[in-house]
């Protein structure tokens, strides 16, 4: 019969040996708070007479990355509804014949992973790649992404193309307006880091 004394020494040593790379993997887990005031979302569409700016509003969410695998989860969501160019009669038509957005409120993308090296403090630049989600349809897209650390904030800067056309979604061109099939999306978001488990290193405002 085994000693309960080396039973209870021999269950702790099993819980330090098992428990602490679970620990430490948590730990491991860097999560990026995004502040939707510190956060744009812009689009470019060129047109025949002339190029049609735009921007979306962004709302609060977080990404949970895992620096030794790359692992990267959470999910950025940006309001369709929100949609502007300033022009009320070309955003009804955006809203109504593109976008769709009474019936597809959200924009979002699901970050999966991240390819190359993110610096701890400095610049970085690396691949994300994950689902955009846009007029209720899942696409898998990379975008090349710049990001820049600095003590317990962080900002990101992202541009990519999304061809709305051949993804299903209406082009709004007319006989005397012809507009591209595709749009440049210009995404810079910033905010604070944290710990997973933790709370965060900064506050946003």
């Amino acid at each position: 019969m085994i000693d309960p004394i080396k039973r209870l020494q021999r269950s702790a040593w099993l819980l330090i040996v098992v428990g602490f790379p679970l620990i430490s993997a948590a730990a491991q887990q860097t999560v990026f708070q995004i502040d939707p005031a510190k956060t744009s979302v812009e689009f470019t569409l060129d047109a025949s007479l002339h190029s049609v700016h735009g921007k979306f509003e962004a709302r609060q969410s977080e990404l949970r990355l895992n620096p030794a695998s790359g692992a990267l989860s959470g999910e950025i969501v940006v309001d369709a509804r929100s949609g502007n160019t300033g022009n009320g009669m070309r955003d009804r038509k955006m809203h109504k014949d593109v976008l769709e957005s009474g019936q597809y409120p959200e924009i979002s993308f699901h970050p999966v992973h991240v390819d190359g090296q993110l610096s701890s403090q400095g610049k970085s630049v690396v691949k994300v790649r994950g689902i955009f989600n846009i007029h209720g349809v899942d696409r898998q897209i990379e975008v090349p992404t710049e990001v820049e650390i600095s003590g317990n904030s962080w900002s990101a800067k992202i541009h990519f193309t999304v061809p709305y056309a051949r993804w299903g979604m209406r082009n709004p061109s007319t006989f005397f307006l012809r507009v591209s099939d595709s749009v440049e999306i210009d995404f810079a978001a910033a905010g604070s880091l944290g710990e997973a488990g933790g709370t965060s290193s900064g506050s946003a405002q």
